[in-house]
């Protein structure tokens, strides 16, 4: 992660008031020339926890009645410019997206509902859902996945749908690219399971007030700290990461999951009832250079004409397509499967 990108993702949280120094006699000073500008500060080193509990055995969040929050959900609230919407329920939310996450420097801290931010449970962070709520959070590359208590604001980052904590990445197996193309389906004490096959639409709402929220992205695979280890109070002990941690590091053996959903990705640009309509944003589409262009007919299951642009194989294509598409006028695109 460059230092770009945490200042852009730690904009929202604000910034401590500028001390002015004011100096005696500055006026009379003879002139001098500029000091040459100083280089950018390299981006610090990720780190991982050391003393980290086995996730496998930090068990999923069980879905329970809970009163809304008294913080984190204000009707609407701005970050960098952007307008998010507390959505009225979370009941039958899927969406499908990139997930990222979030750990060790933002360990302790305080959450959107006041709680501290634990990246040892199993539990998250959205845009617009109420808080707090339940989402089952399932990896769209391998078929894992987790159960989470979303109780935080974030990721404030284009193309990103929700910020898991450090346990739920690693049970996810997102820990080494940092990213994820995962389907977020919320789940109530009376519907704790929703196996939906297909994204819905979500609205152009999203969320309430803010806590803390990051996407680290590292090249190495979660460590599992020795059996009957438990986390160490308040901030939690890291270690960077290296060569030679990034050579002896393993993921920890986990249990069998269900097959990776079948099908390929790719961005859906948008569904129209009027095969016309479909047709000028193909052709608009491809006169602008964009390659791989597809419609979909409508069928039993989907009455609308879809037009896709695609496979999409990574999350940095999945980025690059999607900024090129705001460009040439089609902003809700969204990720898409079969």
């Amino acid at each position: 992660m460059s230092a770009a990108e945490r200042t852009t993702r730690r904009a929202w949280r604000g910034a401590p008031p500028v001390m002015l120094l004011l100096l005696a006699g500055c006026a009379h000073a003879p002139p001098r020339p500029s000091p040459a500008p100083a280089p950018a500060p390299a981006a610090p080193t990720t780190v991982l926890p050391r003393n980290a509990p086995d996730v496998y055995q930090v068990p999923d969040a069980v879905p329970r009645d809970e009163p809304r929050s008294a913080f984190g959900n204000p009707p609407f609230y701005y970050v960098a410019g952007h307008r998010y919407v507390v959505l009225p329920s979370a009941t039958g939310y899927v969406e499908r997206g990139v997930a990222s996450w979030y750990g060790t420097e933002f360990h302790g801290l305080r959450t959107s509902t006041g709680e501290p931010y634990d990246m040892f449970a199993m539990t998250a962070a959205h845009k617009t859902l109420p808080l707090p709520c339940y989402a089952r959070v399932t990896n769209l590359s391998n078929g894992r996945s987790v159960v989470v208590r979303i109780n935080d604001r974030g990721p404030f980052v284009s193309n990103r749908i929700i910020d898991v904590s450090y346990s739920a990445a690693a049970r996810l197996d997102m820990i080494r690219n940092g990213t994820a193309f995962v389907q977020v389906e919320v789940l109530t004490p009376a519907a704790p399971t929703l196996n939906a096959s297909m994204p819905v639409s979500s609205p152009a709402a999203q969320a309430a007030s803010i806590g803390v929220s990051s996407v680290p992205s590292v090249s190495v695979a979660p460590m599992s700290a020795p059996p009957g280890s438990t986390p160490s109070a308040g901030a939690a002990p890291v270690i960077a990461v290296t060569a030679e941690t990034s050579a002896a590091a393993h993921p920890p053996a986990g249990p069998t999951v269900t097959p990776a959903p079948a099908g390929t990705f790719y961005i859906q640009v948008g569904a129209y009832s009027r095969p016309e309509n479909a047709s000028a944003a193909v052709r608009k589409l491809r006169a602008a250079g964009m390659a791989n262009v597809l419609t979909l007919a409508p069928d039993a299951r989907q009455p609308l004409q879809r037009v896709r642009v695609g496979p999409i194989a990574t999350v940095q294509q999945f980025d690059a397509t999607i900024e090129r598409l705001n460009a040439l006028g089609f902003p809700n695109a969204r990720l898409a499967q079969d």
